[in-house]
């Protein structure tokens, strides 16, 4: 890695003329790039990035990972405690009569059937959470993209994948997944900054 920083600092060095030709060339090419994108009746979007860039996105995979975890600490906790009265039970239970260890074999039955009723509960509730997240996503994307279609006439807004797309090519020059990141990113911040205005006023009250 230290040989390609040298080499690349030497190219800098010696080839600056050529950078700033090389810069002013690819700047042309994006605004190129752009001036088509706006022109065209259908343009695309790459979700993977999408979804790796979109602040709200990552925000919202952050605190639904944190759910997750508690919820699991929650869980193992709890099944670390039947076990102990499990094990407890194995250790006591040749001391107790057998009315004894018929009701305390009923109550441990019944503290694992819970057990396992609350672990599917809680999948089931994580699982419907995530969803209504997503959607969420999709539609303040959906809402951003039919806004900006209006504004561009993009007749249509196709989705790319890599490996998971009916889109096999696309020009891309076509490509408006850095305009779209950039224009949702910007809203998402002005959410974030109105709603710690907010709080922070609501707090001095």
């Amino acid at each position: 890695m230290g040989v390609a920083a040298a080499a690349l600092v030497t190219a800098c060095n010696t080839d600056q003329k050529t950078q700033t030709t090389g810069t002013a060339t690819t700047s042309a090419a994006a605004s190129d790039s752009l001036a088509v994108a706006a022109n065209a009746d259908i343009v695309y979007i790459n979700s993977d990035s999408l979804l790796s860039k979109y602040e709200y996105f990552k925000d919202a995979r952050t605190r639904f990972q944190s759910k997750t975890e508690k919820a699991e600490k929650d869980l193992q906790a709890k099944a670390s405690a039947f076990e102990k009265e499990v094990q407890n039970y194995q250790r006591t239970g040749g001391n107790m009569s057998m009315e004894q260890r018929a009701s305390t074999e009923k109550k441990l039955a019944q503290r694992q059937q819970q057990l396992q009723q609350q672990s599917q509960t809680t999948g089931s509730q994580l699982a419907n959470e995530e969803a209504e997240e997503m959607k969420k996503i999709y539609d303040r994307v959906e809402a951003y993209l039919q806004k900006l279609s209006q504004e561009r006439g993009y007749k249509m807004v196709l989705t790319y994948s890599r490996g998971q797309s009916a889109i096999l090519y696309g020009d891309s020059t076509l490509d408006i997944t850095g305009e779209v990141l950039e224009g949702l990113n910007a809203a998402y911040g002005e959410e974030k900054e109105a709603s710690k205005t907010k709080d922070s006023a609501a707090k001095k009250k």
